[in-house]
Parts: structure tokens; C-alpha cells; sequence
């Protein structure tokens, strides 16, 4: 972990006056290119629904006609036109499929690819704060409660509401009596879904987060396996696994049970109406007030309507998980990127690297805390080399960061060759800034594509030059050389391999300015002194910041400038600090110790 690394936060929850249909219309930035393929669906959906109620009419004609007067020459063909709905819902409901799959497939890769891109361009001090568990659901799961909802719920929304209001009104034309029966449960419905709405949508927002969670334990469990094993504490992570899957359990039972309340009054308040209106046309029937055919179109309409009035539970419910799934995706799209220059950066005049009175806190850090770095001045003359020393927790590493704008200085400017980098773009900081990190990061690609991260068009001399600096020559012994995978954060490779590597993908595009930290901690006294000499040439050609533990490293540079408690006490070469910055001088000795016990 870097040094005075910020406290993870937990991600924003969603605000109690949240509305569900605001969140999703939010989404119609990605649904407007598929607008007519979503239309396509819809009318679809709504033709096999119109066939669906047309099928009661033709029982009633069926019954008050041929079964009536015993004529089966005109009962063949209503059964024939029976026959023909039914084929036409089928191929309706099918045509509906076809038309939107293929499309929404696309709209869900589309806003994965938006969420990655997005990902890519925030500050890392969001991702300080963000759980990689929490991003990776919303990249995943949400993704696909998102589709699916696009899909289907979306669609039986409209259909079904529709569907319910023509039935409705196809039963009040049979019988306006038995027709206010049997919608005698709807305003109470309203409101109880309305309800329901404002409780489930809180527990699908829970349940996501949690879920979240969930994935950042498994994550970690995957990642630090060896760990896990070395100091035997497999049961202590499955007990904080189990902690976290028992309380998303919970949370959904919960809203099981929140979902079974609303489909028993659902299902049951229209069955009871349905009930009373059978009851009261059978005694109309009975007094000649009702014909049986028309009887027989009511019960029939009544049942075609069970689906969409059963299905509101589900799809209300289905509609708060894709809102919160909205939420939870527009949470990460709504936050502020990595500001653009304010202003053209003025010509270069080969000053080199200038700190000035820069001054450093975590955006998230207390506000009665202390500034993490005090006012430091330092001077990197073009063509030097600069080491940091200083103990641990004294703001080297943070200083560091500052350079490539991985964090912005919260004040004081920084310069390179007179160009203030607030003023840079961010891609030209970053091409001109190459940095090797303590704690060296691989990717689950080859070794040819971790090293040319740091200059995708580099030559295959320029990665052979840079891979002989890092005295990395042990990748042509690997089983396919240099396109050989090295597996995930390159776990196959030791600590030493892996920041060697990491330092082959600094130095691998001769970039103007180098910083550099700690880069040799992982490795063995032989092969540190062989990287050291190859280093030497790469730091005469280049303007270099380098955090330093061990007196060998520090002698690769030109000054050193000495940093404790975020501040900067001395600058000098290694000889005159050692004279007179006693503070030097106790560092550089226990340094000494150290390497000698090594």
C-alpha cells in the first residue's frame, strides 16, 4: 500500500426521494438508437394481446350461436378463427424476441463499454474510495437487470396497462354490472403498489450494494489466496464471506416476502371479484337478464386479463431492480472526471522538474487534519537526477504521485521544463512522465504487452534495450519468450521478476521524465548492482525523480533531497548531507544495517 494512502470510503447510496420512473428514463440515451426495434416489440406484443382478447368474443359468438341452435356448420369456422389467434399470438410473441434481442444485446455492450471508458478516466482517488467489488457488479449483473428489463418488463408494462384497460373496457360493453365487480379491486391495487414501490425499491438497492460487497471479499479471498494460506486464516475470510452472503440472504428474503404480500392481494382481492361477478351472472343467466354466450365472453375476458394483472407484482418489482441497477450505474457515470486544462501551457524552456510550495491533501481526508506535504520546493534540474529519502510516512511516495497528476496538488504549482502540469493535456503528461511503482502491477497479458504499456509503438529493439536495463533476460528462458502470459498481477513471475518488468515499462520508450519509486526493493544484491550499472546510462538521458531506501540507489543520483513529516529538510549531494544533515545520516546508517543483515 502507497504511503499515507486515503481511507476507502463507502459508495453513495441512494437518496430517499429517489424516483423509480426518473431513474429510468434516464435511460433513453441508450434506448433512443434502438427506439424502433423497441417500437417493433411493442406493437407486436400488442397485436398477440389483441388476438388474446378476441378469443372471448369468438367463445361467446361460439356458444349463443352454433352450440345454442346445434349447428355445427357454423361452428368449424370459429373454431378455425380460434385456431388462427392462437397461431398469430405465438407468432407474434416470437416476432417480438426476434426484433429486440439482437439490439439490446448491443445497448448492453454499449453502456459496459461507456462504464469501462469511464473507469479509465477518473481520478484514482475514486477508485480509493470505490471497492472493486461494488464496480465490478455494476459492470456485470447490472448490466444485465438492465437488458432483461429493456427486454421484457418494459415492454408488459405498456402492453399489459394497456391489455387491462381494453379488457376492461371490452367488459363493461358485455356487462356493465358484472364489469364493475370484477374492477372493483383496482384503485385499492394502485395503492398498495404504490406503496410497495417505495419499500422495495430501497431493499433492491441494499440488496445490489451488498451484493457489491459480496464480490469484493471473493475478490480479495482469489487474489490474496496465498496469504490466506500461508497464515492459515481461510476460515476467517469464509466467516467474513459468510457474514456478507448472510446478510444479502436476509435482504432478500426480505423482499421475497415483501413480493409474496403484494402477490397475494394481487392474485387474490381479483379472484374474489372475479368470484362475485360468476356468482352474479349466473343468476342473471338464470333470470334471462344474460345470455350464457355472453356470460361465457365475460369469464373469458376476465381470465385473459389474470396475466396482466398477476404480472404487476413482478414487473413492479423487477422495474425498482432495474431503476437501483440504473442508479447504480449512473452513480459512477455522474462522477466528475479528471479536470482538462484550463489554459495552453506555455513553450518549454528545459527547466526541468520545479516543485513549488506545493502542498498535498486526500480530497477526503478530515478537515481538521494536517496537509500530507507542507510547502515543498525542489528543483530538478534538466538532464538530474534527483533520490527522495526519508522514513516511512514522510510523503515520498505521495510526492511522487503528484507528478503524473495521479492526485492534484491542492496547492503550489508544479512544472516541467517550465510547463505548469495542471495546464497539460493529461495523455502528453502521461507520455512524457513514465513511472515505476513499489509495488509492481502486471496484467493478465503477455510479457511483450506488459512492457509496451509504457510505449505501445515501441520497436522490438527499444523493448530488448529496455528489458536488458531491467536485467529481465530471464523472460526469453519463459515457455513462449516474451509472448509467454505471466497470469494475473503476473503471480506466475517472482517479486523480483515482476519489478523488473515493471521497471522494463518505464524506461521502455526513453520518455523525457522518470519517476521512480524504490525500484529495486524486490531485488537480490547481484542482480541489483547489474541493473544499477544498466541504470546509470538510462538516468544520464533523462530528468528523474527516484525514492530511495538503500544507499546504492542513492548514489545513482546527482542530489538528494531529504523529506520528513511532509516537508522537505535538506537538499544536497550524498556527501554533503551526510556532513551535515544528521537526519541523512541516520537514515543512510540504519540503511547500512540493513543491507548488511541482508
Amino acid at each position: 500500500m502507497a504511503e499515507n494512502a486515503a481511507p476507502p470510503l463507502p459508495p453513495p447510496t441512494a437518496e430517499p426521494t429517489r424516483s423509480t420512473v426518473r431513474s429510468l428514463l434516464r435511460l433513453r440515451t441508450y434506448a433512443h438508437p434502438i427506439r424502433w426495434f423497441l417500437a417493433g416489440s411493442v406493437t407486436a406484443a400488442l397485436l398477440a394481446s389483441g388476438a388474446v382478447l378476441l378469443v372471448p368474443l369468438v367463445l361467446g359468438r361460439i356458444v349463443d350461436g352454433p352450440i345454442a341452435h346445434h349447428d355445427l356448420h357454423r361452428l368449424w369456422p370459429l373454431v378455425a378463427l380460434l385456431l388462427v389467434l392462437g397461431l398469430a399470438e405465438a407468432g407474434l410473441f416470437g416476432l417480438r424476441r426476434l426484433l429486440i434481442a439482437r439490439p439490446l444485446a448491443r445497448v448492453e455492450a454499449a453502456m459496459r463499454d461507456d462504464l469501462y471508458a469511464k473507469l479509465q478516466r477518473l481520478p484514482v482517488s475514486f477508485h480509493d474510495r470505490w471497492p472493486s467489488g461494488q464496480l465490478l457488479s455494476r459492470a456485470t449483473s447490472d448490466m444485465y437487470t438492465l437488458r432483461l428489463f429493456l427486454a421484457f418488463p418494459l415492454v408488459f408494462l405498456i402492453v399489459n396497462s394497456l391489455m387491462f384497460l381494453s379488457g376492461s373496457v371490452l367488459m363493461l360493453l358485455l356487462d356493465w354490472r358484472l364489469g364493475l365487480i370484477a374492477l372493483l379491486p383496482t384503485v385499492p391495487l394502485i395503492m398498495l403498489c404504490t406503496h410497495f414501490e417505495k419499500g422495495y425499491s430501497a431493499a433492491s438497492r441494499t440488496a445490489q450494494d451488498q451484493n457489491g460487497d459480496l464480490a469484493t471479499v471473493l475478490e480479495e479471498s482469489v487474489l490474496g489466496i496465498r496469504i490466506l494460506k500461508s497464515f492459515g486464516r481461510q476460515r476467517t475470510m469464509a466467516r467474513h464471506f459468510r457474514e456478507r452472503a448472510d446478510r444479502l440472504r436476509d435482504t432478500e428474503l426480505r423482499k421475497t416476502w415483501m413480493l409474496a404480500d403484494l402477490w397475494a392481494l394481487i392474485v387474490g382481492l381479483p379472484e374474489l371479484a372475479l368470484g362475485s361477478a360468476l356468482a352474479l351472472g349466473a343468476v342473471l343467466v338464470a333470470h334471462d337478464e344474460l345470455s350464457a354466450g355472453t356470460l361465457v365472453a365475460f369469464l373469458s375476458t376476465a381470465l385473459a386479463l389474470r396475466w396482466p394483472v398477476e404480472s404487476m407484482g413482478w414487473l413492479l418489482a423487477y422495474s425498482n431492480e432495474a431503476s437501483t441497477a440504473a442508479d447504480r450505474f449512473f452513480d459512477v457515470m455522474d462522477t466528475p472526471e479528471e479536470p482538462a486544462p484550463s489554459t495552453t501551457p506555455a513553450a518549454p524552456n528545459g527547466d526541468g522538474i520545479r516543485f513549488t510550495d506545493v502542498r498535498f491533501r486526500y480530497p477526503d481526508a478530515p478537515a481538521d487534519s494536517p496537509d500530507l506535504l507542507r510547502g515543498i520546493d525542489l528543483h530538478i534540474r534538466r538532464g538530474e537526477t534527483m533520490a527522495l529519502v526519508g522514513a516511512t510516512g514522510s510523503g515520498k511516495t505521495t510526492l511522487t504521485t503528484l507528478l503524473p497528476r495521479l492526485y492534484d496538488a491542492t496547492g503550489g504549482s508544479i512544472t516541467l521544463d517550465g510547463q505548469d502540469i495542471q495546464h497539460l493535456p493529461l495523455p502528453e503528461l502521461r507520455r512524457r512522465v513514465a513511472v515505476a511503482f513499489e509495488d509492481p502491477i502486471l496484467f493478465s497479458a503477455s510479457v511483450r504487452e506488459n512492457v509496451l504499456m509504457g510505449a505501445p509503438g515501441a520497436s522490438a529493439q527499444a523493448l530488448d534495450r529496455a528489458l536488458a536495463t531491467a536485467q529481465a533476460d530471464f523472460v526469453h528462458q519463459l515457455p513462449q519468450g516474451v509472448d509467454t502470459e505471466v497470469g494475473e498481477q503476473g503471480q506466475s513471475l517472482s517479486g523480483g521478476q515482476r519489478q523488473r518488468l515493471a521497471l522494463a515499462r518505464a524506461v521502455v520508450g526513453d520518455p523525457d521524465f522518470l519517476v521512480l519509486d524504490d525500484p529495486l526493493s524486490a531485488l537480490d544484491v547481484h542482480t541489483e548492482a547489474l541493473v544499477e550499472a544498466a541504470l546509470r546510462q538510462v538516468l544520464s538521458g533523462t530528468t528523474a525523480l527516484v525514492v530511495a531506501h538503500r544507499p546504492s540507489t542513492v548514489l545513482l543520483a546527482d542530489r538528494v533531497a531529504v523529506l520528513a513529516d511532509g516537508v522537505v529538510l535538506a537538499v544536497g549531494t550524498h556527501a554533503e548531507l551526510l556532513e551535515s544533515c544528521p537526519q541523512y545520516r541516520e537514515l543512510m546508517s540504519g540503511a547500512m544495517e540493513e543491507s548488511v543483515t541482508r
